[in-house]
């Protein structure tokens, strides 16, 4: 599969191909672009769906700079600029819905659309940082990390155990001190609700029903504050990653919802 090199990282991505809209999707933290397996499969070729994998995470490698999601931004652009895709769909579940926010406002000329996926737009409160840091300080310590890794798992994913076997087995057998630049990435971001009304595109909001990393309340303040929201669509019973564990209704409505930028 096809990398683009920029000056901090070679980005691995997936190209569906075919002649519709393009879609590009980006992973959640912890997940990779395999997680959106299920759109690929089912979107295309009615959709062109690109997915790619984030700095840490996946295939994707980097220089060892520090950065943030307006670095992963311009990480997106850099993979349409490979294609040679000028507008796309932008979307991304969880972390890559931070990053397709930044994406639309740092080209919102080659911004048609937004999906977000189980997402927010606000900064992390001072009680998820310290939270995050004990997470992130058992996870790269020498402690045995499966008990770590089955903990987390219903929560980053949601669903059934069937639906976490194969994410467990590749954070048992990742690279744990890999993680950190991302953890501080994801940590330290910064609160962008105050400039939703800029992005003035259709956008798609859904989320788990049992989502407790996206709670109903951020995908309420997305809806408020982006002009061009469409109404939150709620995947029942779903977690966090709903894309993942109940594609059926999410790809039902991310077609629903391209159908009406025809």
């Amino acid at each position: 599969m096809p990398t683009v090199t920029t000056p901090d990282a070679d980005i691995y991505y997936t190209d569906s191909g075919g002649e519709g809209p393009v879609l590009l999707l980006g992973h959640g933290f912890f997940m990779d672009s395999s997680m959106f397996t299920p759109q690929v499969r089912d979107l295309s070729p009615d959709l062109r769906v690109v997915t790619w994998d984030a700095r840490r995470h996946g295939q994707t490698t980097d220089r060892g700079t520090p950065f943030t999601y307006w670095d992963l931004a311009r990480d997106a652009l850099a993979v349409l600029d490979d294609l040679g895709v000028e507008k796309a769909i932008i979307g991304g579940m969880s972390q890559g819905g931070y990053t397709a926010l930044r994406t639309a406002l740092l080209a919102p000329e080659r911004t048609t659309a937004l999906i977000l996926l189980d997402t927010e737009a606000s900064a992390c409160t001072p009680e998820q940082k310290s939270g995050y840091r004990v997470l992130f300080d058992q996870w790269c310590s020498t402690a045995p990390l499966e008990p770590l890794t089955s903990a987390l798992a219903p929560q980053l994913i949601g669903g059934e155990p069937a639906d976490w076997t194969s994410w467990i087995s590749k954070w048992n057998s990742s690279d744990r001190m890999a993680v950190r630049p991302a953890a501080e990435c994801l940590i330290e971001r910064d609160d962008i609700v105050d400039r939703l009304s800029d992005i003035d595109v259709p956008a798609l909001i859904i989320r788990g029903e049992n989502d407790l990393s996206a709670p109903a309340e951020k995908a309420d303040e997305l809806k408020a504050g982006l002009p061009g929201a469409a109404p939150v669509v709620t995947i029942p019973v779903a977690g966090h990653a709903a894309n993942w564990t109940h594609p059926e209704p999410v790809n039902a409505a991310i077609t629903a919802f391209i159908k009406t930028l025809r």
